[in-house]
């Protein structure tokens, strides 16, 4: 995720001074929204949140 500025970083900036260099980003804190679908328990959940609608879709087209 972006990192936001911080409100002593935005103060510093507008007094003149330089503010600090963000901290290197390690592997871990790059991960972003594919490495969190890519988890089991959540594609689990909306596989079954996706049968549901896909059933409800069926019913509602040839039953009724």
């Amino acid at each position: 995720m972006l990192d936001t500025p911080r409100l002593d970083d935005q103060l510093d900036a507008e007094k003149g001074q330089a503010p600090p260099p963000p901290a290197p980003t390690t592997p871990d804190r790059q991960r972003g929204c594919l490495f969190a679908l890519s988890q089991p328990p959540l594609m689990i959940f909306l596989a079954v949140i996706g049968c549901l609608l896909m059933m409800a879709a069926l019913h509602d087209l040839l039953l009724l």
